[in-house]
């Protein structure tokens, strides 16, 4: 059954260009990059030997249809991708296994461009983020590694415990508040999320911090008044700044495949998303749900990945590159 939920410095943009050096050095981009390829070994298992002393023939070009939809691209990006290498293997003559391959991660890479967007710290102060997603997707775990790589590039971050009828969330954000000195903008349970963001939003200008997130609690598309509530949520952060929400991000799970391209219409329609956080990449068979993102498969609107989640630590979310993800998802480097 459903459940009813209820002054910093200027700073720079965090940008995929920078991607992990937001909060690491370049060991730990390497590292970065290492998890990113183990976090997607499932799915680059389906390309696994398809590119070793193979014939480069309309029988490679099958498997590699079977391969893609196996890892949940989705015809219309399958297609678009297919086409492209066939042109390109025409076009150069193309005989070698290892170069369909590497011109094949070109191409994904490519067509993943479109989603790769800077996530800009300095266009308001404060920068008011509403944060909304399925039950389980991560939200509130992903607002504090959020939050944490926000502190990292300068801005003091306030947060919003916007889910009042799941005590364990808002518990959750306030003891991670606590430990990390961030402040935490709560209600008792039961209360108002739409007062809780207002609250928030309005603390944040008073004490001139950079960063303002607001959680909110977990619900199904198909949940229309809680869908409705959520909308007026996002009403209400405006009615205590008219420019705000600056961001409205969807925390998906990436093991959900094809059916989050549901979650992302349906939330997209009701809010306005201005980009996607996708967690739980690792292990999973489905990464090519981005290539479905990218190509609107079923209606979507390609929006904006800003991060994806290969773990459990804070260094395990970081921004969404699309040549590395191209790179990982075809299982190499």
């Amino acid at each position: 059954p459903a459940q009813r939920p209820g002054a910093a410095p200027r700073r720079a943009a965090y940008t995929p260009a920078a991607t992990a050096a937001a909060v690491s050095d370049a060991p730990a981009k390497t590292s970065w990059l290492g998890r990113l390829r183990a976090g997607l070994a499932r799915t680059g298992q389906s390309f696994t030997g398809l590119f070793v002393n193979v014939k480069v023939d309309e029988d490679l070009f099958e498997e590699l249809e079977t391969a893609l939809i196996m890892s949940d691209a989705g015809v219309e990006a399958t297609d678009r991708l297919l086409t492209a290498l066939r042109a390109r293997v025409r076009k150069e003559r193309i005989e070698d296994g290892a170069r369909v391959k590497e011109v094949m991660r070109e191409l994904l890479a490519e067509q993943l461009k479109p989603l790769e967007r800077p996530f800009d710290l300095t266009r308001a102060q404060p920068l008011v983020v509403m944060i909304a997603g399925v039950n389980g997707a991560g939200k509130t775990t992903s607002i504090g590694k959020l939050a944490r790589a926000f502190q990292a590039q300068g801005s003091s971050v306030l947060l919003a415990a916007g889910d009042t009828f799941r005590a364990a969330a808002r518990e959750q954000l306030i003891q991670w508040g606590e430990a990390n000195n961030v402040a935490v903008i709560a209600q008792r349970e039961g209360g108002d999320p739409a007062a809780v963001a207002f609250d928030a939003v309005q603390a944040g200008r008073a004490r001139d911090v950079g960063v303002v997130m607001v959680d909110t609690a977990g619900r199904l598309p198909t949940q229309l008044h809680l869908m409705a509530e959520l909308q007026k949520v996002r009403r209400v952060i405006g009615k205590a700044d008219a420019a705000a929400p600056h961001e409205t991000l969807l925390v998906v799970d990436g093991n959900t495949g094809q059916n989050a391209l549901a979650q992302i219409k349906a939330f997209d329609e009701a809010l306005g998303l201005t980009g996607l956080v996708v967690t739980k990449l690792d292990g999973t068979a489905k990464g090519g749900i981005l290539a479905a993102v990218a190509a609107g498969s079923q209606g979507v609107r390609p929006v904006p990945v800003y991060w994806i989640g290969v773990g459990e630590g804070v260094e395990d979310l970081q921004p969404f590159v699309a040549d590395e993800f191209a790179a990982a998802m075809l299982g190499g480097s």
